[in-house]
């Protein structure tokens, strides 16, 4: 008898990036805005204005920042330019910093021309005196130093960034204005966002989700590869007596790469069941997403959550990404073409000439079911996540350099889909998404990888595409933009291509490839791989079964009449999902945030050998647990 084992189905998911909201694929549909219908790309343009704050919604019509009536079929031709560059790959705003003037110390040894005096307050002298000053009494507050010879200050001084690129979110677009975020550094803000869009995104209010299993049925894994670095992070903290300030009793706590997940528990989800993130560098959600997944394939978890949020750009992470030769720099971009010129939107160029990658920040969110219980509530399948393969690199010479653990992992990630979907499935109706950092050594490695598996399998013409020539690389969640997009192929059938190059570089190994400069268009495809390669030898592959084939495969196991219920409580469903989507599209994001609400009231909590019952759920936590070695025991 086989065994059954059950199917995570991709219920939900949403999210932000540069292109925009991912949920309903709209940030999907800006990469391919120029092979999509005219009317879904009108709505696609429009729902971008109005998270731009270049228009409003009001009383079912459209406003001009200036409060004048315009008709939603002239939007592109007022706003589209203002779109276009504000989103994307771009030269970094003045909102996040200027690039020309970037904030620094400068140490200065000052020679004595003369004999130096200065007044200073009491209170800002140094604990120590250095052994040159002479100090005298003014007032109660303030002294007068004499310094002998020579001395060192620290003078404030500007400089400006080698690196000025980077996937910024729409212009305009500010996390921090959508719910109370007070001291939050903007990752987590982000990752509030993109879990609020995922869980609305689904049409099933999450309340009767939770009521449906038991609280330890549901599981959430997100993370950020290197925290939340900003000053209301990592950076406040690390900064702070440098700055002449004081650490917050907030900044080191929200500043753990874990709090992508902690935030969602606490404020988004109510979660008291499983909880983690794991890090790996630019492979970390796949590494959660195959946490999600095993938990729904045995059985263990009914619900999982997976995501990652990372806000990277910020002065220090470009310098530090720039001191490694990683990354896409001014002086660099300037000489790529032979003509001097910068052009930032083709910044990144996977597989072609190029020079680096360039940072971004993202955040996505998947809600994943096992089949049964999706198809019990009725919830929407966009798709399937059969597997995700992690394999590290053996070792190494640099910690930072390609190995031979995404040869495994793609490998087995093709294997596997194959003995699901069928060899003409793989050769036919296939494509991969790429790492594609745009990086010299990523473009000969990664392609040396993909048409070697392309060869063993016998695939020709394997459609490759690599997202962060629009997006940039926000680490973590890197592959989360891979996902989004990939349902967003399932439904349009459109591939986008590398739209920031012409032609590969004459290194690329791309005999077995077809490595795409335009967008492919009219494909059916079955099976999505999802290509990460991490700093330290992080590399994974995950395998994404289409809604088509997910569908299909739900049919075969449940059977007709089952399948037909099932499409009743889908109906709902959608008009549900349509709702938040309008609303969403219209400005208002519905962002959930339930800071202090709800709380579990310890007090009240029930326990017994067999069960224990917490208040505010519906089902109980099981404590009849069976003994899995009982060939082992008396």
């Amino acid at each position: 008898m086989t065994q059954t084992t059950r199917l995570p189905v991709i219920v939900g998911f949403g999210g932000y990036n540069p292109a925009g909201r991912s949920s309903f694929h709209h940030a999907y549909r800006r990469l391919v805005i120029d092979s999509i219908p005219a009317d879904v790309r009108s709505s696609t343009l429009t729902g971008l204005a109005i998270m731009m704050k270049l228009v409003t919604f009001e009383n079912g019509q459209y406003f001009d920042q200036q409060g004048q009536h315009i008709a939603a079929d002239q939007i592109e031709a007022r706003f589209g330019e203002d779109i276009f560059n504000g989103t994307l790959l771009r030269r970094i705003e003045p909102s996040y910093f200027d690039v020309d003037e970037v904030s620094s110390n400068r140490d200065v040894d000052l020679k004595a021309a003369r004999e130096t005096s200065f007044i200073m307050r009491r209170s800002n002298m140094p604990s120590q005196t250095p052994a040159n000053w002479i100090v005298s009494d003014l007032s109660e507050k303030e002294v007068e130093i004499h310094v002998e010879g020579d001395f060192a200050v620290k003078i404030e001084s500007f400089r400006k960034l080698a690196v000025q690129v980077a996937g910024q979110l729409p212009s305009g677009f500010e996390p921090a204005e959508l719910y109370n975020s007070r001291f939050h550094p903007r990752g987590l803000q982000m990752a509030i966002l993109g879990a609020s869009d995922a869980i609305n995104s689904i049409g099933i209010p999450w309340q009767e989700i939770v009521n449906s299993v038991a609280p330890d049925e549901i599981s959430i894994y997100a993370t950020s590869a290197m925290g939340q670095n900003d000053e209301m992070g990592n950076a406040g903290m690390l900064q702070a007596r440098l700055r002449s300030s004081r650490v917050s009793s907030k900044q080191l706590p929200l500043g753990l790469n874990s709090m992508p997940a902690d935030f969602i528990n606490a404020y988004v989800c109510g979660n008291v069941g499983t909880t983690g993130s794991i890090a790996g560098a630019c492979a970390s959600f796949l590494y959660n997403l195959r946490l999600g997944v095993d938990d729904i394939k045995s059985g263990k978890h009914r619900v999982s959550i997976v995501g990652a949020a990372e806000a990277p750009i910020l002065p220090e992470i470009i310098e530090g990404y720039h001191a490694m030769s990683a990354l896409a720099s001014n002086d660099r971009l300037s000489k790529l073409d032979g003509n001097g010129e910068i052009d930032y939107k083709r910044a990144c160029r996977p597989f072609a000439e190029n020079c680096g990658f360039s940072l971004g920040e993202s955040t996505q969110y998947f809600v994943l079911m096992d089949d049964e219980l999706a198809i019990e509530l009725g919830a929407e399948v966009h798709g399937s996540v059969n597997d995700v393969f992690i394999n590290a690199d053996g070792f190494k010479k640099s910690i930072s350099s390609p190995g031979a653990g995404n040869y495994i992992t793609l490998s087995k990630a093709v294997a596997a889909a194959k003995a699901i979907v069928g060899e003409e499935s793989i050769k036919q109706r296939s494509f991969v998404q790429a790492h594609g950092s745009g990086t010299p050594q990523n473009r000969i490695t990664e392609s040396h990888i993909l048409d070697k598996v392309a060869k063993a399998f016998d695939i020709q013409d394997w459609p490759i595409t690599a997202i962060k020539c629009y997006l940039g690389h926000p680490l973590a969640p890197a592959s989360g933009d891979q996902l989004s997009t990939t349902l967003g192929v399932f439904t349009d059938n459109v591939i986008p291509a590398i739209g920031s190059i012409t032609e590969v570089a004459e290194d690329v190994f791309d005999e077995q490839l077809d490595i795409l400069t335009k967008d492919k268009t009219d494909v059916t495809i079955d099976v999505g791989f999802l290509n990460s390669k991490g700093f330290g030898g992080n590399n994974a592959t995950a395998s994404v079964l289409s809604q088509k084939i997910t569908k299909s495969m739900l049919a075969k196991r449940h059977g007709e009449a089952v399948m037909s219920g099932y499409a009743q409580r889908l109906k709902t469903t959608l008009a549900n999902a349509a709702e938040y989507d309008r609303a969403a599209s219209h400005g208002d994001f519905k962002i959930i945030y339930n800071f202090g609400e709800n709380i579990v009231d310890e007090q009240k909590i029930e326990i017994s050998s067999d069960k224990l019952s917490l208040p505010g759920f519906e089902n109980s936590v099981e404590l009849n647990i069976e003994n899995p070695f009982g060939d082992m025991t008396d």
